[in-house]
């Protein structure tokens, strides 16, 4: 085949590319008709134009590790198959599908380089051999950590970050000819990862850049029945929302029953207390745009780049945000809980652990913060603090305290223990489920059970409170056969606190995810913590 048809070639898609935000399935063509074009560069050049770079002020992502790599092949080039070129550049170009972006991994330079392989000058085509592999070491460690580390960004993030060699795997992507293979290697492949991906695609479709978004003012709490200026701001977003669906008045200012049922479907969608108040929370999730709701997914897919690849064959996932717990085993869900977790001040952590053992009738232990913030400070204020709370104070030694014996502005009355014995008041209800963590955090029972009809459910110090807590701790007992149904009662109708060995591998995971697919809607839920806006202005574009 001559140049002239090759070059034609890639004027096609360079075209095409140019219009790849307007198509459904964007991506080089193949051109398999088209000779192989070897690239004009050998060991020579590149060892000769890496010192180069090194010299000058660079544009490579990763320098030293791009130096490590073709020092440890011997400076030979390795993108001289152009399947393997195009294999590259077409998961760049697709690289949105992923949450990430196409000119964060030399983009536009490698889509001009490409199209003009032929006839590049010899410089050009030593750079673009560079630039595929700095973009490979770039573009396969994202997939498999992140862009960011969460550890830097969030206090409560615990699970260990996630590992990879990209020199080694881009090694083996050549040798095999699969980068396709190695990129998706490193991907996530959990189910929820997957229906984000297909909801960032469906959201795409959609005129999101367009979407009217009426914005309503902060102010004083509206309640049912009142009348506030805002009432039509608020009826027109909800009408935009869909939720809406009445003749809306510009004149009218009451917050009448039609506009109260509308905000109730849109506060439950969103995991938000269902109340009918136009509170602070409800308003900010209300203006939310649909260009607020794509940077979501983003985040949300960022996210789960983080999480452990491998999450065990029976595991629990906590999502904190959406209030519930699933059990999964062997690829299917064997039970869900709703859940409360832990306040804004008192965040339930991220982290990774395996469940040790069932406390049945556990005592309270007070955490440290509580002991510290809320317990103490209590006690020094009412001298019958400690009895209305049913909580006794232990020294080192484990001897029991009177209140009146502790000096409470004393630094000493935060060493000892504050306990509270099991019964029907215990915080903990009547069991307890501990995978040991440097938290301190485990899933437990609660006296307060009216208080998983909520919708929003924030409500703890952290632990997290788990609806039919005796449920669950059943199903992790049921491969022994000892704790039947009516052990378990004996057990718990006699009041002593009991230890039971999980002999089951069950890990638990807390996450955070605040938009996921569900069947045919994507379900965008409150963010209790108020991560997401922050995560995207360090996630988006810094190109």
């Amino acid at each position: 085949m001559s140049r002239t048809i090759y070059s034609f070639a890639v004027l096609c898609l360079l075209i095409i590319s140019g219009c790849k935000e307007d198509r459904k399935d964007p991506g080089i063509e193949e051109r398999n008709e088209v000779e192989e074009i070897t690239l004009l560069t050998d060991s020579g050049n590149i060892e000769d134009f890496l010192e180069d770079l090194e010299e000058t002020n660079n544009s490579l992502y990763q320098p030293e590790k791009v130096s490590e790599f073709y020092r440890e092949h011997e400076y030979e080039p390795i993108w001289s198959n152009r399947a393997l070129r195009e294999e590259l550049f077409r998961n760049i170009e697709n690289i949105e599908e992923e949450g990430l972006f196409f000119e964060e991994y030399h983009g536009d330079k490698l889509q001009q380089l490409l199209s003009t392989v032929d006839t590049n000058s010899e410089s050009d085509n030593d750079l673009l051999e560079i630039l595929l592999t700095d973009a490979f070491l770039k573009l396969s460690e994202h997939l498999a950590t992140g862009k960011l580390n969460p550890k830097k960004i969030y206090d409560i993030w615990g699970s260990p970050l996630n590992e990879i060699d990209s020199k080694k795997l881009l090694h083996k992507a050549i040798s095999e000819s699969g980068i396709q293979k190695a990129l998706d290697s490193v991907k996530p492949n959990h189910i929820v990862y997957q229906g984000l991906k297909q909801a960032l695609r469906e959201f795409k479709r959609t005129d999101w850049r367009n979407a009217p978004a009426t914005r309503i003012n902060s102010g004083k709490l509206i309640r049912p029945g009142e009348t506030d200026d805002r009432i039509y701001s608020v009826t027109k977003r909800l009408a935009e929302l869909g939720y809406y669906r009445g003749t809306i008045d510009s004149t009218n200012i009451k917050y009448t029953d039609s506009i109260q049922n509308a905000l109730k479907e849109f506060q439950k969608d969103h995991d938000l207390q269902i109340d009918a108040l136009l509170g602070n929370a409800t308003i900010k999730n209300l203006n939310y745009t649909k260009e607020d709701r794509l940077h979501q997914l983003l985040v949300n897919l960022e996210r789960w780049r983080w999480y452990p690849r491998d999450l065990g064959d029976h595991y629990i996932v906590v999502n904190i945000p959406n209030y519930e717990l699933t059990v999964v085993k062997d690829g299917d869900t064997i039970r869900k809980h709703k859940t409360m977790v832990g306040t804004q001040v008192r965040k339930t952590p991220v982290f990774s652990d395996e469940i040790g053992y069932i406390i049945y009738n556990p005592t309270w232990t007070v955490p440290p913060t509580i002991k510290k913030n809320d317990v103490i400070p209590g006690a020094s204020r009412d001298p019958g603090y400690l009895r209305k709370k049913n909580l006794k104070v232990y020294n080192r030694n484990g001897e029991l305290l009177e209140p009146d014996q502790i000096n409470w502005s004393s630094p000493q009355a935060l060493s000892y223990t504050y306990r509270q014995p099991a019964g029907a008041s215990n915080p903990l209800g009547l069991v307890k489920i501990i995978y040991p963590n440097e938290y301190m955090i485990y899933l437990h029972d609660t006296p307060s059970k009216k208080l998983f009809e909520n919708n929003a459910r924030a409500e703890s110090s952290g632990c997290v409170r788990v609806d039919d807590a005796l449920g669950l701790a059943e199903y992790l007992l049921s491969d022994q056969e000892k704790y039947n149904e009516d052990k378990i009662a004996a057990i718990l109708k006699s009041g002593k606190t009991t230890e039971i060995k999980v002999n089951q591998k069950v890990k638990v995971h807390h996450f955070y995810w605040t938009a996921y697919q569900k069947k045919d809607t994507i379900r965008f839920i409150n963010d209790i913590y108020e991560l997401d806006m922050k995560l995207w202005d360090l996630l988006k574009p810094q190109v």
